[in-house]
C-alpha cells in the first residue's frame, strides 16, 4: 500500500495537466466533459517580494460590467484600479447596439404595454432552452428595469422614446441609446469614474491571476505597455488587490482557437461581430486558478448582419429594426419567408444557415423610414439596395417573383387579420402592408456574436471552484461568466446583464475584508 506521501507525489495539479495537455485545447475539455479536479490540487502562485502597485479593487475590463463595478467599489469607498488591454477603453460594449431591455418600465407604461419581470425571465429561459441558472437570470430580469433607471438617473445616459421589439422578447420592452451605440452608456460611466478619480488604465495585459496557499487571489501579474495581439510586448508589473479582482473580460468571440475548440464549425471563415480584442486569455487564467466553466461550447450567431460588410457594422440596425420588425426575410431560392423574423437568435440563425445562402430582407418605403438616416448610409455603401418595384427586386436577387409577391400578399394580410398564421410572429401596432414604392432589400448572413459560457458565479458575483464554494478574492461579471442565458442570450439582455452584475461584483468585492 502507498504512503500518503507517495500519493502527493502522484496527484496530477490543475497548471500541471494545462502544461502537459496544451492549454486551451484542455480547458475546451474541461468544459465540455465536465473533467473535475480536487481543489486541493490547483497549485499556488507565487506571489512577489514586493508589488509595483496596490489597490482595494482591481478591475480586468473596461465594458459596461468593469466599468459598473468599478462605480461601484469606489463608491463604497475602496481604491480602485481598473485594468484594460486594449489601447482605448470599452471593449465590446463600446460598439454594442445600445438597446437594453427593461420590465415594467415607465416607458412601457406610458405606452400600454402589459410587461413584468417575471414574463421577461420566462422569455429567458424559453430561448435559453431553460439550460440557464435560474437564480442568475431571475436576478437580470427582476433587476431590469431598476438597472435602466439607474443609467438614466445616476449616469446620465439618454434613450429614444421608441421601444424596440427584439426577437424572442414577449412583448416591445427594450430602451434604445439616443446614438444607437453602446457608447452612450460607457462613456456616461467614463465620465462618472473621472468625477470620482478612477482612470481606466488601457495596454494591460493580464498574465496571471496570483492564488496564494490560502486560497486567495491577491493580486495580478500583468504585462503593462501591451501591445495587441503580441503576448509577449509591454514590462512586467504585479498589482496587489487587498480585497478583491474583479473579471470583466468579456467573451471569446474573435478567440478563433479556443472558439473553434468549443464549436468546430466556427472556424476562421466565420466572421464575428466582436472588438478583435474579444479573446480567451482571462477565462482561461480563471480557469487554471480553480473556477468552474460553465457551458463554454454555446456560442450565438448573430441573425441580423449583412456578409457585404465586415464585422459587426451598421447593418444589424436596418435588419433589426426595419426588415425584422416591419418587413419580411425570404429564401432567395423560394421567394419564400422560412422563420418568425422575431424569433430568438438561434433559432433564426440556423433557419438562415440551413439554407446555405444568405437570406433577402425586404421593406418598403414607409418602414424604411423610420430609420431614414441609417437607410440611406447602407445605401451609399452598397449593403442595401433600392428599386423602384418589387419585380426589379426579384430580377436582382434572382428570387421567383410570382412567389415573392404571393409571400408579400400573404403578408400583408396578416397585418389587416392581426396574426402571422404562418409563423406567429407579433405584429407591431404601427406595422403597415409592404406596398409603397420604392422597395428596400439587404443580404443577411449569420456571425459569430455572444459567448454564453464562462465562469460560474454565485448570485454575489463570486466566482465559484470546484468545490462548489467561493474563491475567496475573485469576483466576475458580464460575458466572462456563464449560466445567465443558457443557450441563447435574448436581445438587449447582455447590457442588463453585465450592469446587474458589474455593480453586485463591485459593491461585493469593496465589502471584502483587506487581506493586507
Amino acid at each position: 500500500m502507498e504512503t500518503k506521501k507517495k500519493k502527493e507525489v502522484k496527484r496530477l495539479t490543475r497548471r500541471d495537466f494545462l502544461k502537459a495537455t496544451g492549454g486551451a485545447a484542455a480547458l475546451a475539455g474541461v468544459g465540455v466533459t465536465g473533467l473535475v479536479l480536487n481543489p486541493r490540487q490547483v497549485s499556488a502562485t507565487e506571489l512577489p517580494k514586493k508589488w509595483d502597485e496596490e489597490a482595494d479593487v482591481v478591475i480586468i475590463g473596461s465594458g459596461f460590467a468593469g466599468l459598473a463595478a468599478a462605480i461601484e467599489a469606489k463608491n463604497a469607498a475602496a481604491s480602485v484600479v481598473v485594468l484594460e488591454k486594449m489601447r482605448v477603453p470599452g471593449g465590446n460594449s463600446i460598439i454594442n447596439g445600445g438597446v437594453v431591455a427593461a420590465a415594467g418600465s415607465p416607458l412601457q407604461a406610458e405606452k400600454g404595454i402589459k410587461d413584468s419581470p417575471e414574463l421577461l425571465l420566462k422569455d429567458m429561459l424559453k430561448a435559453g432552452l431553460y439550460l440557464n441558472h435560474v437564480h442568475l437570470a431571475r436576478m437580470v430580469a427582476y433587476k431590469s428595469n431598476e438597472v435602466v433607471q439607474w443609467t438614466i438617473n445616476y449616469l446620465g445616459v439618454k434613450y429614444k422614446k421608441e421601444l424596440v421589439h427584439l426577437g424572442g422578447h414577449s412583448v416591445p420592452r427594450s430602451y434604445a441609446t439616443y446614438n444607437r451605440s453602446g457608447s452612450a452608456i460607457v462613456n456616461q460611466q467614463l465620465k462618472k469614474l473621472e468625477k470620482l478619480g478612477v482612470k481606466v488604465k488601457t495596454g494591460m495585459y493580464l498574465k496571471n491571476l496570483l492564488r496564494d496557499k490560502d486560497g486567495r487571489v491577491k493580486g495580478v501579474k500583468i504585462r503593462e505597455a501591451y501591445r495587441f495581439p503580441n503576448e509577449n510586448s509591454g514590462t512586467i508589473k504585479h498589482i496587489k488587490a487587498r480585497k478583491a479582482v474583479v473579471l470583466a473580460a468579456g467573451g471569446f468571440s474573435n478567440d478563433i482557437t479556443f472558439r473553434t475548440l468549443q464549436d468546430p464549425k466556427l472556424t476562421k471563415d466565420v466572421d464575428s461581430t466582436n472588438q478583435p480584442g474579444a479573446t480567451a486569455e482571462v477565462l482561461l487564467e480563471a480557469l487554471n486558478v480553480g473556477a468552474t466553466p460553465i457551458q463554454p461550447s454555446w456560442i450565438q450567431l448573430g441573425p441580423w448582419t449583412s456578409p457585404d460588410e465586415k464585422g459587426f457594422g451598421i447593418a444589424p440596425h436596418f435588419t433589426a429594426g426595419v426588415v425584422f420588425q416591419y418587413g419580411v426575410m425570404v429564401d432567395p431560392s423560394t421567394g419564400k419567408r422560412f422563420v418568425n423574423e422575431l424569433a430568438d437568435r438561434k433559432t433564426r440563425s440556423d433557419a438562415i444557415i440551413k439554407t446555405n445562402h444568405p437570406a433577402i430582407g425586404i421593406a418598403d418605403a414607409k418602414s424604411a423610414k423610420l430609420r431614414e438616416a441609417i437607410t440611406k448610409k447602407l445605401i451609399k455603401r452598397g449593403i442595401v439596395k433600392e428599386f423602384k418595384t418589387l419585380h426589379d427586386l426579384a430580377v436582382a436577387y434572382k428570387i421567383p417573383f410570382q412567389a415573392l409577391k404571393n409571400t408579400i400578399e400573404k403578408y400583408n394580410s396578416y397585418l389587416i387579420s392581426g396574426e402571422d398564421k404562418e409563423f406567429g410572429r407579433y405584429l407591431q401596432k404601427d406595422a403597415k402592408p409592404i406596398d409603397k414604392s420604392p422597395f428596400y432589400a439587404i443580404r443577411i448572413w449569420p456571425k459569430v456574436h455572444h459567448t454564453m459560457g464562462g465562469v460560474q458565479i454565485n448570485p454575489k458575483a463570486q466566482v465559484i471552484g470546484l468545490n462548489h464554494e467561493s474563491i475567496k478574492g475573485l469576483y466576475a461579471a458580464g460575458e466572462i461568466t456563464g449560466g445567465v442565458h443558457g443557450a441563447v442570450r435574448l436581445g438587449s439582455c447582455a447590457v442588463v446583464d453585465c450592469l446587474v452584475f458589474g455593480r453586485i461584483a463591485g459593491k461585493n468585492a469593496a465589502a471584502e475584508k483587506s487581506w493586507s
